[in-house]
């Protein structure tokens, strides 16, 4: 066995320590989001794969949120230390953060404690935390679409894209608001263990088991009169035939409209283009089946829509950086840790 799978193997056989940093003014649903998530994911023998805490840059007490009420927090600053993720959800109470770009002392002082190569997770204006740290220079990121062009003023050296809901940068990931967090949270299971694990997350949580990242944030755009037709006929008539040639014309036909109408209405409500999203689906399609069938990978690449094995290992390695047949021993190595 090479010595990537072995150490991959030898992570995923170790529960994952997630720690929430819950700062005055959080806003309590995004601060319930990491737990709802990650604490629901579980192997295939019902093994947690996460431990959430919450902390605040203080001692154990209360945080007042952006509510009528406050939490009680069990851990001080100290729990950064053992942090493999950080998730900072956002607050309505930055002070200097927001208004000047900088860290207070007490927060300062709380994100010391992280070691090197925690990964980063913002939601929402959370960024702004990971901004003033310095975190996200020469890095792409995202935040609530109503603040990106604060945002961007106050960090110059941060590459602000505001048109998606979250973006995966490695090591460090910042989302869009609200639930958005909710989808990266899931993007960061599937990413860790898998479309199964992240699915059945998604099931237990009735939500959407998977929106990609680079969908549109839901930004100055108009609802629809409710008589105008959309594109969701469409997408559902497509997916059922994933593996059948797709062409732009017969998804148009499936809304009786024209290709030129249909691409501009898609790209309003998919925020992609139609072959993007398809090109998408199919590799959804395949990393599940890649991972819970025996199928050849010249099966898989059949059926998924992507025709031959090659097509595949390209598009594979565009959106994964891995080859198909690395990315199954992966997940069936983890599996067999689980």
């Amino acid at each position: 066995m090479d010595r990537a799978v072995q150490e991959s193997r030898k992570e995923l056989g170790k529960q994952h320590r997630v720690v929430v940093l819950a700062l005055d003014g959080v806003i309590p649903f995004e601060l319930g989001i990491p737990q709802r998530i990650f604490g629901r994911a579980r192997n295939a023998a019902g093994r947690p794969l996460y431990s959430v805490v919450t902390c605040s840059v203080r001692p154990p007490g209360p945080v007042r949120t952006d509510a009528d009420f406050a939490i009680l927090t069990e851990h001080g600053p100290e729990a950064l230390a053992a942090a493999d993720t950080l998730v900072v959800p956002a607050s309505y109470e930055l002070g200097p953060v927001y208004e000047e770009g900088r860290l207070t002392d007490e927060l300062a002082a709380a994100l010391a404690h992280l070691r090197p190569g925690t990964r980063l997770v913002s939601i929402c204006t959370g960024g702004y935390v990971l901004a003033a740290a310095g975190y996200l220079d020469g890095r792409p990121a995202t935040t609530h679409w109503s603040s990106a062009e604060h945002f961007q003023r106050l960090f110059p050296a941060v590459d602000v894209d505001a048109d998606v809901l979250f973006i995966d940068d490695g090591d460090v990931l910042t989302s869009a608001g609200v639930a958005a967090g909710l989808d990266l949270c899931l993007h960061l299971v599937r990413r860790d263990h898998g479309t199964a694990v992240a699915n059945e997350v998604a099931r237990r949580t009735v939500v959407p088991p998977h929106r990609d990242g680079g969908q549109a944030q839901y930004i100055r755009r108009p609802v629809p009169e409710p008589q105008v037709a959309t594109t969701t006929t469409a997408r559902a008539w497509a997916l059922g035939r994933l593996h059948e040639p797709i062409q732009l014309r017969d998804m148009a036909e499936q809304e009786a409209m024209s290709v030129r109408t249909f691409t501009r209405r898609f790209r309003e409500e998919a925020g992609v283009s139609p072959g993007q999203w398809l090109t998408r689906q199919r590799v959804e399609r395949a990393r599940h089946l890649l991972e819970s069938s025996d199928l050849s990978v010249d099966q898989v690449a059949r059926d998924a829509g992507f025709g031959t094995a090659q097509s595949m290992r390209q598009h594979l390695q565009t959106a994964l950086g891995v080859t198909p047949t690395t990315y199954r021993r992966t997940f069936r190595a983890a599996d067999a840790d689980r």
